[in-house]
């Protein structure tokens, strides 16, 4: 579904796009640049607040562009600072931005490495049996602005507590898109919110420090790898068998292993970045001793990094996660296989941050 909101997403808009878009209305491009540093640098909640801007052309601005294309209805922060906010936009539609803290050792939690997960889409039409963003179906892409504009409410949520670099635009550390929907699907979207992020009169933010994510649509990954940016690349592999994969991702019945792996492979070689695999590790379904040596093969194969994540339970999922036992012997069998690898423990349990729970859960309040 094509989304049309009455007023375009100020944060869509390009520098030459802007720029294009003043001289259209007489107005000197050179205006396309201060709009951008009140946007980016100096975080601009309004039109008003753009003071050096004459007032008409704010007006006039006013009348083509939402500087508010979403509005933060809910704010959650588990016990471990994972925090989630839900996000309403313009057609009432309800996605989720999750900001995930490491906190560093002596440093406290306003110096702590974040990472930002941010959606792409409103809901999920690929249905991967574990997770909750697919349980209500697949409403709508997000446009380039929605997408952009939930790095800015983290900016602005940053702002108020963290010190930013005077070199810096943005206070966090890294940003994941692996949150609501699949990334891959909104690829016309999606890259052009990527370019915004990483240009110098937007974030600003280096392309290395941004990881894409995919369930496993071949085709875009092979696209991606031809683009010139150095983006980071993560596949959820979720199983290291068809057999599995089957079982629990659909999209692997399209695309499966003996076409997704040359596709990552590809990816590695023309950007010669680490992959990483993201692993969900549900209990009987994909924690074997059978599944670790194939995830070992497919990881020492690619030289990738495996990311294992136990599974984060979801009320209407039949799911479950291993025992901590369980969780540890699969980890042990990848690392005397040589095998790079972390095991992520939960976070964000207590505030449903895993993709799509808050969501659910909330539309599932308002019907009660």
């Amino acid at each position: 579904m094509k989304y049309e909101p009455e007023k375009k997403p100020i944060y869509g808009e390009t520098l030459d796009s802007l720029e294009a878009h003043l001289v259209e209305i007489g107005e000197p491009k050179f205006r396309a640049k201060q709009v951008l540093d009140w946007l980016y640098k100096k975080r601009a909640h309004s039109w008003d607040a753009m003071s050096n801007l004459p007032k008409p052309l704010r007006e006039r601005l006013e009348e083509s562009f939402d500087i508010n294309p979403a509005k933060r209805v809910l704010a959650k922060e588990s016990a471990d600072e994972t925090e989630k906010l839900l996000l309403e936009l313009v057609d009432r539609s309800l996605i989720e931005t999750v900001v995930i803290r490491a906190p560093q050792i002596g440093v406290g939690q306003q110096n702590s490495r974040k990472t930002i997960c941010i959606s792409t889409q409103v809901g999920c039409a690929y249905g991967c049996k574990f997770c909750a963003s697919g349980l209500a179906g697949w409403k709508r892409d997000l446009s380039v602005g929605e997408i952009v504009a939930q790095l800015i409410h983290v900016c602005h949520l940053e702002d108020a507590t963290t010190q930013r670099a005077k070199e810096e635009i943005a206070s966090f550390d890294n940003i994941v898109v692996m949150g609501m929907g699949e990334p891959m699907a909104n690829y016309e979207n999606l890259l052009p919110a990527l370019r915004i992020l990483n240009a110098p009169w937007g974030l600003n933010f280096g392309a290395r420090r941004i990881t894409v994510s995919t369930s496993g649509i071949v085709p875009k990954i092979l696209q991606l790898a031809e683009e010139p940016e150095q983006f980071r690349l993560a596949i959820s592999l979720h199983g290291a068998t068809d057999e599995v994969r089957d079982q629990i991702m659909p999209i692997n019945k399209r695309y499966p292993l003996d076409q997704l792996i040359p596709a990552i492979r590809r990816y590695d070689e023309n950007k010669g970045r680490m992959i990483t695999l993201e692993f969900i590790l549900i209990e009987a379904i994909n924690d074997t001793f059978e599944q670790a040596e194939a995830l070992a093969e497919i990881a020492l194969d690619l030289n990738a990094h495996v990311n294992l994540i136990p599974y984060n339970t979801v009320d209407g999922l039949e799911w479950k996660r291993p025992s901590l036992t369980r969780q540890d012997h699969f980890y042990e069998r990848l690392k005397r296989k040589d095998v790079s690898v972390t095991i992520r423990r939960e976070k964000g349990h207590d505030i449903a941050a895993a993709c799509g729970q808050l969501k659910l859960q909330t539309e599932q309040d308002l019907k009660a």
